[in-house]
């Protein structure tokens, strides 16, 4: 295993923090949007059944965003790529405030999702270049951590600007916090071009799909994002139509869950990097299918609602960072930025095929409730129990690599 890849005057602690800066403007534009489902759906004439569209064209264009990075990323100078694909996003998060159909939030959604994608799986690339396999569980941990913090200060702030200045207003403030994170990164992170000077070509997509290892590790994300991405887009609906939540408290659960989630992926980070992901991801993945269960399955939730909601973010903390720990093991170092493009396309297809799932199994109900929940909560569990063998295959499959680092 090669030596990490110098930072120049930046410390590994600073890198971590301007990349889970771009993490943050990056998670936030995409998590804003459906707690905010039921505020534009009632402003633009939406079926709150249709909400998962939105979603899922987000995911969807990052899919394809992907596939096409996957095949030019090693070329270009990762902060170069980082920093483009940042101001991309900003214009079509900016775009979405300007809209006045579906039509016209789903293209806004594509245009943001098409630099979105890039943006993550280059974050996730300087991460494995910098940061050593023994230390990388904690630094994923860390960068994951920026989903927690657009849990704990984003979608609060958004609802809240939402509910005083109107739906657009959120989508126009990520907008101008992505331009500046942009901004920032450009000057504070040095170039980082050594991945396009080593011994070996890059791996072509060809021969990454033909690995046994990459086959499983693709597997493995569809199956944890689908189990995911059909429920999420749809809970902020959920709650409020069906169980009578308080619009005015969804941002204050919102809080909550990213603190929690905040504090959970530092030591689910920590805890993989003793025990290993799998143990840890089999332990979030029965989490999260005994909470889908107990919330959403039965007609009548077992748990309060802010014990389901809380739980299920407990739970995807321990889920992802496990996962996410696995798949940096997965590559070698020449193959590091096609396969995490390759992995951010998987991620982001499979999500959104969750998304439009959603869209298909649910229907509205008068009061614009939703109804055919309990099917969607049992396809999320069948998924999310087919992840811990997935990820046991692949622990095996990666062990030598980590031992040998």
């Amino acid at each position: 295993m090669p030596s990490a890849a110098p930072l120049g005057r930046l410390t590994e602690r600073s890198l971590i923090f301007v990349i889970g800066a771009v993490q943050f403007a990056n998670i936030l534009d995409f998590m804003m949007v459906m707690p905010l489902g039921p505020d534009f759906a009632r402003e633009l004439g939406i079926s709150t059944a249709h909400l998962g569209y939105i979603g899922g064209a987000y995911t969807a264009s990052a899919a394809v965003a992907g596939l096409v990075g996957s095949l030019w990323l090693e070329r270009w100078d990762r902060r170069t790529v980082l920093v483009l694909s940042t101001l991309g996003m900003m214009a079509g998060t900016a775009l979405g405030g300007l809209v006045n159909s579906l039509e016209g939030l789903i293209f806004a959604r594509i245009l943001a999702g098409f630099f979105g994608g890039p943006a993550t799986s280059t974050a996730m690339s300087i991460i494995a270049d910098v940061v050593p396999p023994a230390r990388r569980g904690k630094a994923m941990g860390a960068v994951m951590g920026a989903f927690s913090a657009a849990s704990v200060l984003g979608v609060p702030a958004g609802l809240e600007l939402a509910r005083r200045g109107g739906w657009r207003t959120p989508f126009f403030a990520v907008a101008g916090l992505a331009g500046a994170i942009a901004v920032a990164a450009w000057f504070l992170l040095p170039r980082m071009t050594g991945h396009m000077h080593r011994d070996h070509a890059p791996t072509s997509l060809r021969t990454l799909l033909g690995n046994r290892r990459v086959q499983l590790a693709a597997a493995t994300t569809t199956v944890l994002m689908a189990a995911g991405f059909c429920m999420i887009p749809n809970i902020a609906s959920y709650l409020q139509l069906n169980l009578s939540f308080p619009r005015e408290r969804l941002g204050t659960l919102y809080l909550f869950g990213g603190i929690l989630s905040f504090f959970a992926t530092r030591y689910a980070g920590r805890l993989v990097d003793r025990i290993g992901s799998f143990a840890v991801g089999t332990a979030g993945a029965a989490a999260l299918a005994a909470v889908v269960a107990a919330g959403y399955w039965v007609e009548k939730p077992l748990l309060p609602v802010e014990a389901i909601f809380l739980g299920f973010f407990l739970a995807m903390a321990f889920r992802n960072v496990a996962s996410q720990t696995l798949m940096t093991l997965v590559p070698g170092p020449n193959e590091r930025a096609a396969f995490l493009s390759l992995q951010s396309a998987v991620q982001h297809l499979a999500a959104s095929l969750g998304a439009f799932a959603s869209s298909q199994l649910l229907f509205e109900l008068p009061g614009h409730r939703l109804g055919g929940m309990d099917r969607l909560a049992a396809l999320s569990i069948g998924l999310t129990l087919l992840l811990p063998p997935l990820m046991w295959h692949l622990e095996q499959r990666v062990r030598p690599a980590r031992i040998a680092s």
